[in-house]
């Protein structure tokens, strides 16, 4: 039997309500409000998340917005106002996989730019294929990708929390997590800013120097 390896292991305390009202709307699960603590678990192999979501569920109380179940990698997402509850989740599932906390990967950047006044017709392309805010021509355009895909929910989160920005899509599964802000020059810079140094302030095993089986 394959070994669990255990990619992403991130918590939120506090999920902000561009995140929250974006998860709600392309969630299959059960959905969280704003001011949520949430933990976001990606492991591989993917298929393994099944095991993952029913050792948190029955342990604790905690309500589960995101499970997705790849080929290579699985992610779970589990939320509740009590803080004690998702740390507990955490917990629970840190004991069944058999590994700590520090035993995750730490996130790496692998695209971190800026696009200063985005073009009306780029503007129109991103807003089609995007479930969240718009983007306005004429403002600037974050876009950020990690690896593993997981920590893409931290940084959206704490970026939301420093400026004031719009949420236009974040992908927190799959090969990479994707997250696109716009909004203002400035307040996307410091948006940017935040998220880099919250992916900097994780801790845990270098990413490339150990491979998932």
């Amino acid at each position: 039997m394959a070994q669990t390896t255990l990619r992403t292991y991130t918590f939120l305390d506090a999920l902000q309500p561009q995140l929250a009202s974006f998860m709600g709307k392309t969630a299959k699960g059960f959905l969280p409000v704003p001011h949520m603590a949430s933990l976001f678990v990606e492991i591989a192999p993917g298929i393994a998340i099944n095991r993952v979501t029913d050792v948190a569920l029955k342990a604790t109380k905690v309500t589960p917005a995101i499970q997705v179940v790849e080929r290579a990698y699985g992610l779970l997402e589990v939320h509740d106002f009590d803080q004690g509850e998702v740390r507990s989740a955490g917990a629970a599932i840190l004991n069944h996989l058999g590994v700590k906390e520090e035993d995750r990967y730490k996130p790496r950047v692998l695209t971190n730019q800026i696009i200063r006044a985005v073009e009306p017709y780029q503007a129109q392309i991103i807003n089609r294929n995007s479930a969240g805010m718009m983007i306005l021509p004429g403002q600037s355009l974050f876009i950020l990708e990690t690896e593993p895909a997981g920590y893409v929910a931290f940084a959206a989160n704490e970026a939301e929390k420093a400026a004031r920005v719009f949420l236009v899509s974040v992908t927190p599964f799959g090969a990479f997590g994707r997250l696109y802000m716009s909004g203002p020059e400035a307040e996307i810079d410091a948006a940017a800013a935040a998220a880099t140094a919250a992916l900097d302030s994780v801790t845990g095993r270098e990413f490339g120097k150990f491979v998932d089986k």
